[in-house]
């Protein structure tokens, strides 16, 4: 399999999901500015939709959006830790999540990027995500990641987007529990190949 990655960007919880499940696989990194792989590759003939990620199978189909690919990955490796698996109500608070962090984290703290907005839009996204990351805080006390004691895909993305507060200059020191999980994630073996393969560490 090869993924189409931007260092950083949301493509890393489906690579921290790969690193997570032991397949092999190959990475393709692509610049979001030019839309061209490493190679110079023209990135909308692979993807017509623009953005990472994008995993392509062996068998040639892709497949895009994270959270499904996360939730494809998991299947078919039957990791049942990562993504429980149909009719068990846990896998529907994990997806739960996922559509959370999607919708509400994700969009929120991603729009800070976008430098076609000005400062009061941008302020107003910040205090959107602000608001978010502080009610995520309070549902991470006394537990251990999102769901409970083990670790999930949705985990994998919200480490994701929530390191994107860093490069935003955004505090979150009011949320405490937030910040532990992200150094638990960080700890991980397969979330630390997979930021060192992104050169972020």
């Amino acid at each position: 399999m090869k993924l189409y990655y931007s260092p950083g960007a949301c493509s890393l919880a489906v690579h921290i999901v790969l690193c997570e499940i032991g397949k092999p696989f190959t990475l393709e990194k692509v610049d979001l500015a030019t839309h061209k792989t490493a190679d110079n590759w023209d990135y909308y003939r692979s993807n017509p939709k623009g953005y990472v990620p994008l995993l392509e199978m062996d068998d040639g189909q892709k497949l895009t959006e994270g959270p499904v690919i996360c939730q494809y990955l998991c299947d078919e490796a039957g990791r049942t830790d990562l993504m429980p698996p149909a009719g068990d109500m846990r896998r529907y608070r994990v997806m739960e999540w996922q559509a959370f962090i999607g919708s509400e984290v994700h969009k929120t703290l991603g729009a800070q990027f976008n430098s076609a907005l000005d400062d009061k839009a941008k302020a107003t996204y910040a205090g959107m995500a602000h608001r978010r990351l502080l009610w995520i805080s309070q549902q991470l006390h006394d537990q251990q990641f999102l769901t409970g004691d083990d670790f999930t895909a949705a985990d994998a993305y919200l480490f994701t987007v929530t390191n994107w507060t860093g490069h935003l200059n955004m505090d979150i020191s009011d949320c405490p529990d937030l910040q532990a999980f992200q150094a638990r994630v960080a700890a991980r073996p397969a979330v630390q190949a997979a930021l060192k393969a992104e050169g972020l560490v």
